[in-house]
This record gives structure tokens, C-alpha cells and sequence, in this order.
């Protein structure tokens, strides 16, 4: 449900617009150095302001609520929170009727018999992605050694950075929006986590990046690519300190191998768009145009790879 893990487990709370949205970190080694200036750097990654994302901004301080003393893990349960200040909460009351298409809107009434919240997405809103964020910042300190480094290498199609503006421009202008493919590599992963078949480090690293908002599709190492080679092009023969070329993205038989992790991710286009769209109107049964206000990302791919990192340093930690 809203837990992930078995010995380092991570619960989120918390809704878009409610007061404030968070992280319980249990299985937290104890005699970390942790601080609130520790997740600076990952959250300003995540952040908004940026050409072609949202224009809602909120401040992300993190407020350690419990599990730290005198600047130390103490193995207690660790809670982190966020508080919600930007919020406009009138954008959202026509999609009562008119629910948006790609959303969660009309599933999640169904499911809860509309009892649920449905400012800015309620629980399914990708500013619950914070409080993973957070999560991954620790999860990063009890993974000291281990090199993360997620980065954006598609938009809409283009693999050159230099045509990225002009593709945002006018997919903003048209009141549209694009995905993208974010790439991970992870260094000096050690030989041996993960388990055989349910519990694979693929499946459970697949399992915590579809849980990010938006994401599509994930391939390892070769990916879909391996479907059409031959098996002596896509085996990764052993040397003496491992495997010497990497088609398997680090893993082998669901266990890592010692060589980089690394995968590949899509993520969709941010369904929020202010440009027409016909659909189902519930309140008056007859087909309808939505055209939605409010303040989205054209391109909510661009502050995903900080999130990936975080999932993936979530998953290693309680392997490890």
C-alpha cells in the first residue's frame, strides 16, 4: 500500500494539497550523521522553476520530527516532513464531474466511493515524490561508497540536449506536454544483492520506479534491444574483477554482479495539459471538452532522474 521494504522501509503520507505531506524511514542503522542540510542538494534537484516545469513552488524544507538526536540516527523510527503552502485548490474542483484523462481522478473516487482527496491528485501527486526523495538521501548515507548518478537522455523523442528548449517552447505553446528516458548508473555495487525470482534486484528496483508518477517502461543493461541479438553479442563474458562489458545492466540470475548497475526509464507526458481534450462529463452524461487550468510540468521527465536515484538507494539499502 503506501509501504516499501521489509528492513529498511519507507512509508509515505500525505496528499498534494494537504497541510503536509512525509516519510517514515524504519530500519534506519543508528549513528548516521544526519541533519536537515543533508537533503539540500537532492531536493533542489527535484525542485521546479526551471524552463518547462511547474510554476507551483514550495520551499522543501525537510522538519526531522523524530528518529535523530544531536545530529545522529538513534535507530528509532525516522519521520520527515514537508509543508504544503503553494496550493490552489479551486483549479481542481471541475474534474469532479470531468475527470482528466491519463489522471488517477476517476479511479480513485470509484475506488474510495469518492471520499477521497482530489486536490492536485491527492496521495497519487508527484509532490509525494519529496518524501521519497528524502528517503533516498538516507538510504544514500547507509550506502556509502556507492556512486548514483541518474540524468535525463531523451525528450520528446530527441537525444540532443541542444534541441531540448525549443521542443519545450512549443509543446508549452501548444498547451501540450512531453516525456522523456532518464539513464541510472550505479557504481561499486557489491556481487550478491537480491534473491532469485520474487525478489530479484531487477523486480524490486522495477517494483519502486513504477511507483514514481509518470513512468512507463524500464529497461536493464540491453533491454529490449537483447530481443533481437544473438546470445554471443548479448552475454557479458567474466574477467578477472567481473563482468567485461555490461549487457545485463549488473545483474545476472536476479543477483548483482559487481558491475554498474544501470537501466533505463520512461516516463510519460505530463497528462495535465491546458489544450482541449474531449471527454466523459459524469455529472451530465454526454461527451464534453476539458480544457484544464492550473500549474503543471510541460515536461515533468526533467525532474525525475533525482527521484530514480532515490528509488534505487531505497531498494539497495534494504538489500543490503
Amino acid at each position: 500500500m503506501n509501504s516499501f521494504g521489509r528492513i529498511f522501509r519507507v512509508s509515505i503520507f500525505g496528499e498534494s494539497h494537504g497541510e503536509k505531506i512525509g516519510v517514515v524511514l524504519d530500519g534506519v542503522p543508528e549513528g548516521l550523521e544526519l541533519s536537515e542540510k543533508d537533503f539540500a542538494e537532492d531536493l533542489a534537484r527535484r525542485a521546479s522553476g526551471a524552463k518547462g516545469t511547474t510554476a507551483r513552488t514550495e520551499g522543501d524544507e525537510p522538519e526531522i520530527l523524530s528518529g535523530v538526536f544531536e545530529g545522529h540516527t538513534t535507530g528509532a523510527p525516522l519521520c520527515i516532513c514537508f509543508s504544503n503552502s503553494d496550493v490552489r485548490s479551486q483549479d481542481y474542483a471541475q474534474f469532479d464531474a470531468v475527470p482528466r484523462p491519463g489522471h488517477a481522478d476517476y479511479v480513485a473516487s470509484v475506488k474510495w466511493d469518492w471520499n477521497n482527496d482530489p486536490r492536485g491528485g491527492g496521495h497519487f501527486s508527484g509532490r509525494l515524490t519529496a518524501p521519497v526523495v528524502a528517503a533516498g538521501c538516507v538510504a544514500k548515507k547507509v550506502l556509502e561508497g556507492m556512486k548514483f548518478d541518474a540524468r535525463l537522455v531523451e525528450i520528446g523523442g530527441c537525444s540532443d540536449p541542444a534541441g531540448w528548449d525549443s521542443l519545450l517552447d512549443q509543446a508549452a505553446a501548444e498547451g501540450d506536454s512531453l516525456g522523456g528516458v532518464v539513464e541510472c548508473t550505479v557504481e561499486n555495487v557489491p556481487i550478491g544483492l537480491g534473491e532469485p525470482f520474487w525478489d530479484s534486484a531487477e523486480a524490486l528496483i522495477a517494483h519502486a520506479v513504477f511507483s514514481i508518477p509518470g513512468v512507463r517502461g524500464i529497461e536493464f543493461g540491453d533491454g529490449f534491444r537483447a530481443s533481437a541479438m544473438k546470445g554471443s553479442e548479448h552475454n557479458d563474458p567474466f574477467g578477472p574483477e567481473g563482468p567485461v562489458k555490461n549487457g545485463s545492466g549488473g545483474i545476472n540470475g536476479g543477483i548483482t554482479n559487481g558491475a554498474p548497475l544501470k537501466f533505463r526509464v520512461a516516463v510519460k507526458p505530463t497528462s495535465s495539459i491546458s489544450k482541449p481534450q474531449k471527454t466523459w462529463n459524469y455529472a451530465e452524461e454526454k461527451w464534453d471538452t476539458l480544457k484544464i487550468k492550473g500549474r503543471h510540468d510541460v515536461c515533468f521527465a526533467l525532474r525525475v532522474p533525482v527521484i530514480v536515484e532515490a528509488m534505487t538507494a531505497i531498494v539497495l539499502a534494504d538489500l543490503v
